[in-house]
């Protein structure tokens, strides 16, 4: 049940992808970040007054957000400032690069997972779930060759070495989602809740210092639907993919590698969608990276 869970949260992140690329396009980044958390945090809201005043109802209804020790928000906040920085940098490479070229070296998320599952959580993948592993990250290297046609140069580019720091930490909190979940027994919605909440604090500090109280900076900003739309659909994708990581027999390494499967969207429809170049050259390594998702699967 738990790999189906990881299929919706892809779809979602798939959609989640599209959206942002749109939000971000010719835009200021970090307010749309903010307004993207914003989203997904008053989405959330009505599940928290509802456990407070009802919260009967709420655990018929599966949404109860329980009371956690300060000890515990203390690891939500550690993930707020690991996720505030890898979104930070991943918004900004959006902005800067084809979303054909950035969604493929997000894909490197799972090699990173796949290193700390196996020495953190000593989860043991088989033959054919490593040399998936090393097709997905052969593929990465492919897609770097036809970055280089567009006029991205992958060594002096920073906007890559944005996009890699970001997938890196991304890849960390991944790791830290299951200690979060199995370890601490935490339930999706608190988590999402108290996790919006802390990200959203750590944002508007950013923001009042760097782009509130600037004018200039304001006047760039331009509002689009889809800022709504990224944080309710990265809610949804978090949601299942939570779930999926309350099973105790879920592998994070595998449940990272079922998420990469959103390049089918982001990959194929966001080419067309946002008109990049190269797109049927990509579809080589594209077929590489879901190869390596079929082996790892």
């Amino acid at each position: 049940m738990w790999m189906y869970l990881g299929l919706l949260a892809a779809l979602f992140l798939g959609l989640h992808n599209l959206c942002k690329k749109h939000a971000v396009q010719g835009n200021a980044v970090l307010p749309v970040l903010l307004g993207s958390i914003c989203a997904g945090f008053l989405l959330l809201l009505p599940f928290f007054i509802i456990s407070v005043y009802a919260p009967n109802y709420a655990k018929e209804t599966g949404f109860y957000i329980v009371k956690i020790p300060w000890s515990t928000h203390g690891y939500i906040f550690i993930k707020s400032i690991i996720m505030s920085a890898s979104w930070i940098l991943a918004y900004h490479a959006l902005k800067h690069l084809p979303i054909t070229i950035v969604t493929p070296i997000r894909s490197a998320g799972p090699f990173f997972t796949f290193i700390g599952a196996i020495f953190i959580y000593n989860e043991q993948p088989n033959f054919l779930q490593s040399i998936g592993f090393f097709v997905i990250i052969f593929s990465v290297i492919l897609y770097s060759k036809i970055g280089k046609k567009e006029g991205i140069n992958f060594k002096r580019n920073k906007w890559i070495f944005a996009i890699i720091g970001a997938t890196f930490l991304g890849a960390s909190s991944g790791l830290y989602d299951k200690f979060l979940i199995q370890g601490l027994v935490l339930s999706p919605q608190t988590l999402q809740f108290w996790f919006c909440l802390y990200t959203l604090l750590i944002l508007s500090t950013l923001l009042s210092i760097t782009w509130f109280s600037n004018k200039e900076k304001r006047a760039k900003f331009k509002w689009r639907w889809t800022i709504i739309a990224v944080g309710i659909l990265l809610q949804a994708a978090d949601y299942f993919y939570f779930k999926a990581l309350q099973d105790p027999d879920a592998l994070i390494m595998l449940l990272s590698a079922i998420k990469r499967s959103q390049l089918l969207i982001a990959v194929v429809i966001g080419g067309l969608v946002f008109k990049e170049k190269n797109k049927r050259k990509k579809l080589i390594p594209l077929l590489g990276i879901l190869l390596g998702v079929f082996l790892i699967l």
